[in-house]
């Protein structure tokens, strides 16, 4: 019986050892389809859309442009139309340096025209908290859960109280082409129906930083945060959860069901992937002295 244990025993060692074996995937190319990277928000200035085509999950190469697409932002609730046109390698609107296409409480529609099809897909800009500061802690390695000696930065903010409010917090180093995470919240916390009206909690104020490479002294922090619809934050918190899949019990991947609708006359037949979504945006920087 002893025997036997320890073969079963080893046998699973050896099963659970394999799995960290490289396995070269010999994937088929299947159907590519549009999509859409289209956010809308209340900051000034240019606005911009993405749309490209999707590349088969292994594949290393970056996704191609699509620069033939007739992309209209409508603003249902204040009846005014905005068009986007390509440049750049993106879709791009500018109302003025000063000026900003996305109001708070309006509902938008996004037209794309692609080929012989029409998309469209609809969100509204809910109301957002302000952020009302960034404080930082030097911690070491034997005083906090850091990889090396570095400030802790957090951002202070409490949830509008009555309602449900979605929240999605975006952080970066230095300038804003070093994002450094994403947080994502209801009311200030993981989940709804905690608590309403209160400061966000810990681990979404500390998850402006990164424990593996906490800020140095002259580094500047930068915060977003966002308003979601719930359909947003459900969109986001979905490729959030394909994004970090892994392990031995990782879920298997899929693309999350995009909010664009192929209305064309008669039927279409083609679908894309992405989201258009809107928010408006609390935005507050410091510099680590």
């Amino acid at each position: 019986m002893k025997q036997i244990r320890l073969s079963i025993l080893i046998a699973m060692v050896a099963a659970f050892t394999a799995c960290e074996d490289t396995i070269d995937l010999d994937i088929k190319k299947g159907t590519s389809y549009p999509v859409l990277d289209a956010w809308i928000t209340t900051e000034p200035g240019v606005q911009q859309i993405r749309f490209t085509q999707s590349v088969p999950y292994t594949d290393q190469a970056p996704s191609p442009v699509i620069n033939d697409a007739l992309i209209t932002l409508f603003d249902e609730t204040a009846n005014k139309s905005y068009p986007f046109t390509f440049s750049d390698g993106v879709y791009k609107h500018n109302p003025g340096d000063n000026e900003t296409i996305g109001v708070i409480g309006h509902a938008y529609r996004l037209r794309v025209e692609y080929k012989t099809e029409v998309f469209e897909a609809v969100d509204t800009i809910k109301r957002i908290t302000p952020i009302d500061s960034i404080s930082y802690k030097y911690e070491t390695t034997e005083t906090a859960f850091v990889d090396e000696d570095g400030y802790v930065a957090k951002f202070h903010a409490i949830d509008i109280k009555g309602g449900v409010d979605y929240y999605w917090m975006r952080s970066y180093r230095n300038d804003l082409q070093h994002k450094v995470g994403d947080a994502f919240s209801v009311d200030g916390y993981f989940d709804q129906s905690v608590k309403d009206g209160s400061a966000f909690i810990l681990p979404i104020q500390e998850a402006v930083t990164d424990f593996d490479k906490p800020y140095q002294k002259g580094d500047k922090v930068i915060v977003k945060l966002r308003s979601l619809t719930y359909q947003s934050h459900f969109f986001l918190t979905q490729v959030e959860d394909q994004i970090n899949s892994g392990g031995l019990f990782a879920k298997v991947l899929e693309n999350v069901k995009c909010n664009a609708i192929n209305v064309t006359t008669g039927g279409g037949k083609q679908r894309i992937l992405g989201w258009f979504g809107t928010s408006a945006v609390s935005s507050k920087e410091r510099t680590i002295e």
